[in-house]
């Protein structure tokens, strides 16, 4: 079966074409990914309205793209599957009014997919992985810890209370006047960095054990910043190297305790902020040295793309199921 995948989530429009016959076990034709950094880098953030607005520009040369690279024209294709949330509204239209002109043109069946299904299945790109594990999917939208029991079937055991981890990397870095995206910046100036050099708070949220914070790691960085003007400012290596710490901390407690918990054999690192080296590294020192398997997909399928909602849509395009042809967009859909 071959599958066309559409995702336009945030900033990134992504088409990707997936061949497969077996649910979670994938050969990926092409993934290719419009980015739009250059457009919001100058605001320090996505600016949604432009997002959208760029979406429609791109999005059909995206699809042209992946079908070439692909090998295959759009009569090759037997499903069609798009994010259909969680995100931007407006982005998350182009993408799903696209896929439904493409699948009602072709008579195709089409699926709309959770992002975050994507990112959970991404792994599986890459890795054989036995069910049930446990994912850590860590962004710029999203931080939380899920229990993969099936295919379709999630459980969330813990996420953010408020901000995910990778709005508070962004946020940090242009406290620090270090642009945007800031994720990468600040994991390259923390490599030189003092990890020690400022002692951060690490939040612990009551009630559930699992959950997590990161708004107050953002306000200590900015009272640390506030007491040390006047020409006494930090390093940007130590500040950048002591506030990575800090969030791989809070990421790591939760998802150690749920692993031991539930009793999983492996935990998978998924979403944008899996690119971060730091936490890439503690998590499979600590892990392993408990006996648990650590798997995490290369850096093109950590960031948002369409081969992942491919895959996560397979499994019930490869059932015969189809959504219909009124399914909307739904900018806070859960997992």
């Amino acid at each position: 079966m071959l599958i066309l995948g559409i995702e336009s989530s945030c900033d990134d429009a992504a088409a990707a074409v997936l061949e497969t016959a077996t649910p979670g076990k994938a050969v990926v034709r092409s993934s290719v990914v419009a980015n739009q950094e250059i457009v919001h880098k100058r605001f320090g953030g996505v600016v949604p309205e432009l997002a959208s607005r760029y979406h429609v520009r791109t999005i059909s040369p995206v699809i042209e793209a992946a079908l070439e690279i692909a090998g295959c024209s759009l009569s090759d294709i037997d499903g069609i599957a798009v994010t259909r949330g969680p995100g931007l509204v407006g982005s998350l239209l182009v993408g799903l009014m696209c896929a439904k002109g493409l699948a009602q043109t072709l008579d195709r069946p089409l699926v709309g997919v959770n992002h975050i299904e994507g990112h959970v299945l991404a792994p599986l790109l890459e890795h054989e992985v036995a069910i049930p594990y446990l994912a850590l999917v860590v962004s710029g939208g999203h931080s939380a810890i899920f229990l993969t029991e099936d295919f379709g079937k999630y459980r969330r055991l813990g996420s953010t209370r408020d901000d995910a981890a990778g709005e508070a990397f962004d946020k940090v870095a242009k406290m620090m006047g270090l642009g945007y995206p800031g994720g990468r910046v600040i994991d390259e100036l923390a490599r030189t960095g003092d990890r020690k050099k400022f002692n951060f708070p690490r939040a612990k949220v009551r009630g559930n054990g699992f959950d997590m914070s990161f708004s107050g790691i953002k306000t200590a960085v900015a009272l640390t910043l506030g007491r040390c003007g006047n020409g006494n400012a930090p390093a940007p290596s130590d500040l950048a190297a002591s506030f990575q710490e800090a969030v791989v901390d809070m990421l790591l407690k939760p998802t150690m305790e749920a692993a031991r918990r539930y009793g999983v054999k492996t935990i998978a690192l998924t979403g944008g902020v899996a690119a971060n080296s730091r936490l890439r590294e503690r998590l499979t020192a600590e892990a392993e040295n408990e006996g648990f398997r650590v798997i995490a997909p290369s850096l093109k399928y950590c960031t948002d793309n369409a081969a992942m909602i491919a895959l996560a849509g397979s499994y019930r395009l490869l059932k015969g199921e189809r959504d219909a042809d009124d399914i909307d967009a739904q900018a806070a859909l859960s997992l």
